[in-house]
């Protein structure tokens, strides 16, 4: 699998990750292991999670793995902290709650350091400049090699960017968001930001939850995320009209050029400029083949042209040049 910088940083990861969200709650050990297995046999050693992933059976399961399965130095290991499970108050980006969550990570992963350690969200209630100090604390001490953010919106990037790039601090290297054919949200000012600050953009939900790969287009299957109780409310905000004209769209790009839905969603994301990494969830090993197989599909300008098209967000002012409204 092809290598790419996170970022204006030496950290090389593969254009593709592995997501672990599902892991240790929908996902169990065996299939875990299948998917971590067949990821690093293609080539793939991004592989991102989290400490509320699970309640952190997901960064336990990966550590499991990782003693048997997979040597620890051939994967890139990413992780998040921050997030906190309370309906007060969703997030924590606290100096003492960031880095004992980062001393609770390691251990369950077994490890001394992560590759990459990210903030999961803004959190409103602490100075930013605290919270960005846990990063530098991170990389400073040796638990963390490279930093980044998660889910931070366009000044919340670019002010965190910035602050990072004065002093002895440590840089930014990359940005965990949703990015697909059908949520553009980033274009307006994340990925501005991110480009010119040099962050790299890893894409979360690169498959628009699922449904770019065509599975509800004629329904809800009983087996997928959209037909469980617990995922059913994240994937329905996808199944509209707009969404449906935009699936449609893959779909006949896909039949023209003899591949699947998936696979021209997944090739359309990766190849956006700024696009370091997109983060791949999959329900087992059979679907993460299937999605680590568009390594050798590069999309055809008039298709990238065409969902472009098809899949535009509006955006007018004050992105656009005011002189042209």
């Amino acid at each position: 699998m092809e290598q790419r910088h996170l970022g204006r940083t030496g950290l090389r990861v593969s254009r593709l990750g592995l997501g672990t969200l599902t892991w240790g709650r929908d996902t169990d050990e065996h299939d875990a292991a299948e998917q971590l297995k067949a990821f690093w046999d293609a080539g793939g050693t991004l592989v991102d999670t989290a400490d509320v992933y699970g309640g952190g059976e997901a960064e336990y399961l990966l550590g499991r793995l990782m003693d048997r399965l997979v040597p620890r130095q051939d994967l890139v290991l990413s992780t998040k902290a921050g997030s906190v499970p309370d309906p007060d108050r969703r997030t924590d980006g606290s100096r003492g709650h960031l880095l004992a969550a980062l001393d609770d990570s390691l251990a369950r992963l077994g490890t001394d350091h992560v590759d990459l350690w990210q903030l999961h969200a803004f959190d409103p209630y602490t100075p930013l400049e605290e919270s960005l100090q846990a990063l530098d604390i991170a990389v400073s001490s040796g638990r963390a090699r490279y930093v980044g953010v998660s889910n931070f919106c366009g000044w919340q990037l670019a002010k965190a960017g910035t602050w990072q790039l004065g002093g002895e601090r440590t840089r930014l290297a990359g940005t965990q968001m949703e990015y697909s054919l059908l949520q553009r949200g980033v274009e307006r000012e994340v990925l501005p930001a991110a480009l010119d600050l040099g962050i790299g953009l890893l894409p979360s939900s690169p498959l628009g939850r699922g449904v770019l790969t065509g599975k509800y287009r004629h329904g809800t299957p009983t087996d997928s995320r959209g037909g469980s109780e617990a995922l059913a409310p994240f994937v329905e905000p996808y199944l509209d009209e707009t969404a449906s004209r935009i699936v449609d769209a893959v779909s006949t790009a896909a039949d023209g050029l003899a591949t699947t839905p998936l696979q021209v969603a997944l090739a359309w994301v990766r190849d956006r400029p700024g696009v370091t990494a997109p983060i791949i969830g999959a329900r087992n090993a059979q679907q993460l083949t299937a999605a680590l197989s568009v390594e050798t599909l590069s999309l055809p300008d008039e298709i990238c042209r065409a969902l472009d098209d098809v899949s535009a967000p509006v955006h007018r002012y004050p992105d656009h040049d005011w002189s042209t409204l």
